[in-house]
């Protein structure tokens, strides 16, 4: 062991000199330049000798026995960081988890996701046939503030390959995400510019400038409140009421938004929504539904043309799992959602600017290899104010992570 090193675990410890014996070993006299930091490391159980009394300084030591001693050091509190990661390998072989180091080494991790994606459209509005195709990019970075608090943000690029602003590159690149998510007490909270999941993505999917606040686990209660940024500035408040039981799981809750679409139309329109919804898992199906219930009114006047009740039902099998090469699932969706009921709906079927759908979307999704995952879904869906007017697309795309 070098001199250094040995001085250097001594101090780490900081084992004071009243708390060892003198001399244990025997070719380590007293006036030997490592006698106190030896006698250090040997009364906090760090280092043992060979058994015969000695301490065998002049011998040379393998690797394994190096980490043994780290992680006797690291048992006792010492800070080896150095030392622990130069011998990770052998304190791993050993069972020893460096977690502090991991930790550190952790503390920010960045991932993405490349997603290319091509929709065919064919519906009464544009008069035929037209089509999508884009190319999405989003890196995410996040950064752990400590034990209990995170940081996230992600920045995203859409370059569009046909249409208006097709290869104008990075025209379309945004700070989408950033926010902090931590606990306070029992509870969860996060908070910032992030995704808004509402009514399992029936009322409202897409970024937020808000907070959300949640307790319990198998029961939990949910409060949420923010600007709902893709709707023209309307401000949002609510809550739910979620328990898992086993393979059923059940929701409840309401959002009230306010004074949507206020840039275009001016402050007044205001939407209140309640749902309640169920999901079972039977092996490899899930069965899922939702009933939803609108109150929309402009300057206080009942909106009286818009539907303002609606329903859903899901049915999937399996699914694709980015981990696991060869994986896949199929999944089918109908829909029948008045105007009232929704504000930014999850589907990539035609939802007509919000004044009710009615139809259904199937779809099937594969892994063609880790982290490689491919979806291609058709949905045919009518206006619930016209049913003359309907809207087919065939959606596929390849999204692959990192």
């Amino acid at each position: 062991m070098k001199k250094s090193l040995v001085l250097a675990m001594a101090m780490a410890l900081g084992v004071t000199a009243s708390a060892y014996a003198a001399n244990p070993f025997s070719d380590v006299p007293a006036g030997h330049w490592a006698y106190d930091s030896i006698n250090k490391l040997a009364a906090a159980g760090v280092i043992e000798g060979y058994g015969d009394s000695t301490f065998g300084g002049d011998k040379l030591m393998t690797r394994y026995e190096m980490a043994q001693i780290v992680a006797k050091a690291m048992a006792k509190g010492a800070n080896v960081d150095k030392l622990a990661a130069e011998f990770a390998d052998e304190l791993d072989n050993l069972g020893v988890r460096v977690a502090n180091l991991e930790k550190k080494a952790d503390n920010v991790k960045v991932t993405g996701e490349l997603r290319y994606k091509y929709m065919s459209k064919k519906d009464d509005a544009n008069d035929g046939q037209s089509f999508e195709n884009d190319l999405r990019s989003r890196i995410w970075v996040t950064g752990q503030i400590n034990d209990d608090w995170s940081y996230t943000g992600m920045i995203e690029n859409t370059q569009d390959f046909y249409g208006e602003s097709a290869n104008k590159g990075d025209e379309d690149t945004s700070f989408a995400r950033a926010y902090v998510e931590g606990k306070i007490g029992g509870l969860n909270v996060t908070a910032g510019r992030y995704n808004a999941f509402l009514a399992n993505g029936n009322i409202y999917d897409d970024k937020v400038d808000g907070s959300e606040v949640s307790y319990g686990d198998k029961v939990k209660v949910t409060g949420f409140a923010g600007k709902a940024t893709e709707v023209d500035g309307g401000n949002y408040a609510g809550g739910e009421l979620a328990g898992a039981f086993g393979d059923l799981n059940l929701a409840a809750g309401y959002v009230n938004y306010k004074d949507l679409a206020k840039d275009s139309i001016g402050k007044g329109l205001d939407n209140a929504i309640w749902y309640v919804g169920a999901d079972y898992t039977m092996g490899d199906v899930n069965l899922s539904g939702m009933y939803l219930k609108g109150d929309m009114s402009y300057n206080d006047v009942d909106e009286k043309v818009l539907d303002d009740d609606g329903w859903t039902v899901g049915l999937a099998y399996k699914g694709a799992e980015a981990t696991e090469a060869g994986s896949w699932g199929l999944f089918a969706n109908y829909y029948d959602l008045g105007g009232q009921t929704y504000i930014v709906h999850t589907t990539d079927a035609n939802t007509f600017d919000g004044v009710g759908f009615k139809g259904y979307g199937v779809g099937a999704n594969y892994t063609f290899a880790k982290n490689i995952v491919g979806t291609v879904a058709y949905y045919d869906t009518e206006n619930k104010l016209n049913s003359k007017v309907d809207d087919q697309r065939v959606w596929a795309d390849l999204t692959f992570t990192f």
